[in-house]
């Protein structure tokens, strides 16, 4: 049992023990309490829940569209910012002289380059040598050894001062950052367009259940108290 049931039934426990004991303090704390509690509870159902008959019931769901507009547009203004981007790209410790461009260099298949080698050395004044001591084949044993130096040499390119320096400068025109941004925004906007009202009115529920909760409480807490003060001075 959540605290919004809690609330309720303790406020409908009083109503039923001041009505049936003739107590008036207790019957008036408790129909205020119910009231209050009861009121908040439908209210935050309707954000979530089309209800027959209530207008303006079901918010949530209804204009979903219009939330994922405002995710999109927070994302954009807030957070992917020319000068965030900026400033991240300019900073050591997170921009781009911090990319690690190992895991693509080991993925790069660098076997054009030995055949494009091979080609070169073919084609020049070594040709007629190599053909001598068995064309192509004869270095085909060094195209592993070449491989694997290749990309060594390319790691330590791009560990150079001056390769993040180029790669920084690069980067940090205005013409990639507006590039980047139109990528980020088509990934937020094609992720955006996969959600659909039941997903979106879950999500919302699943961030803020707990604090809407509280909403009953303090609902039935305050009601309680203005039906004491009611009752107390009569009014009731």
């Amino acid at each position: 049992m959540n605290k919004s049931s809690v609330t309720n039934f303790i406020a409908l426990a009083l109503v039923l023990a001041g009505h049936f004991t003739e107590n008036a303090i207790v019957f008036g704390v408790g129909l205020f309490a119910l009231s209050g509690a009861v009121t908040n509870w439908l209210a935050v159902h309707m954000l979530f829940e089309k209800v027959p008959g209530l207008y303006g019931s079901g918010v949530i769901p209804a204009r979903f569209e219009d939330f994922k507009v405002g995710i999109r547009q927070l994302m954009m203004n807030q957070f992917f910012t020319k000068e965030n981007i900026d400033r991240f790209l300019s900073d050591d410790k997170g921009g781009a002289a911090s990319i690690d461009l190992t895991p693509v260099i080991e993925n790069v298949d660098l076997n054009p380059a030995f055949d494009g080698l091979v080609e070169v050395i073919e084609g020049s004044s070594f040709g007629s040598m190599l053909a001598m001591v068995g064309g192509r084949e004869a270095i085909e044993p060094m195209r592993e050894p070449f491989i694997g130096r290749m990309k060594t040499s390319v790691k330590d390119i791009t560990q150079t001062e001056d390769f993040n320096a180029s790669l920084r400068a690069s980067l940090e025109g205005d013409s990639n950052i507006a590039h980047m941004q139109d990528k980020v925004s088509d990934i937020i906007r094609q992720r955006l367009d996969e959600l659909t009202p039941q997903l979106v009115k879950e999500i919302i529920q699943d961030m803020i259940r707990t604090h809407l909760g509280w909403l009953v409480v303090w609902g039935g807490v305050f009601g309680g108290l203005i039906g004491l003060i009611a009752a107390l001075t009569k009014t009731f």
